[in-house]
């Protein structure tokens, strides 16, 4: 258990240094995790299409990649985002 004690014997700016190492990883596995479902169902959704209708699996790819494309913009984002807030 932490106490008051604990906190008071530790250096300058060491507990905000070691929460600010936390949030980081907290906001990167956030980033991570969210376009990795996201990828994850479009890509599925669109190996239904494609099983559904052969003859559109041409346009069906191409709108896949765009949206994996912008599902993987939103994860540089939050990589971004951990970085920022470090300082």
């Amino acid at each position: 258990m932490l106490d008051l004690v604990t906190l008071a014997a530790t250096e300058a700016g060491e507990l905000e240094a070691g929460l600010t190492a936390i949030g980081r990883g907290i906001v990167y596995v956030g980033a991570a995790a969210g376009p990795g479902v996201g990828i994850g169902i479009v890509v599925g959704n669109a190996i239904q299409a494609m099983a559904r209708q052969p003859e559109s699996a041409g346009m069906v790819r191409t709108t896949m990649f765009l949206g994996i494309a912008f599902t993987e913009a939103l994860a540089l984002f939050g990589f971004v985002l951990a970085f920022i807030i470090s300082g």
